[in-house]
């Protein structure tokens, strides 16, 4: 790599030398990003597909509960409606 030179107050390299020391920074900005949060090592590839496992089980359980609540208000509605026309029918005997 060669030495950056200094023109108008501004640092001037190659192109491709730029490029290489971005790539250089955002590789050790991610390592140090995963090393922060526990994720370095050998296995921290298992730890993230183990991570995502567990997110689409908690979307996969939020849907089931979102389908159930709207199930059961559903049910609860059709049966309100169904005691009423009973009631409204007399089917229950001398009722109101």
């Amino acid at each position: 790599m060669n030495r950056p030179t200094v023109g108008d107050g501004h640092i001037v390299m190659p192109e491709a030398e730029f490029e290489q020391l971005l790539e250089l920074a955002a590789e050790r900005g991610a390592l140090k990003a995963l090393e922060d949060v526990g994720l370095d090592g050998d296995d921290a590839a298992i730890d993230i597909r183990d991570l995502r496992s567990l997110l689409s089980s908690l979307r996969l359980a939020k849907r089931t509960a979102v389908q159930t609540s709207v199930r059961l208000i559903t049910t609860g509605i059709l049966l309100a409606l169904m005691a009423g026309i009973a009631i409204k029918l007399k089917l229950f005997g001398n009722g109101p």
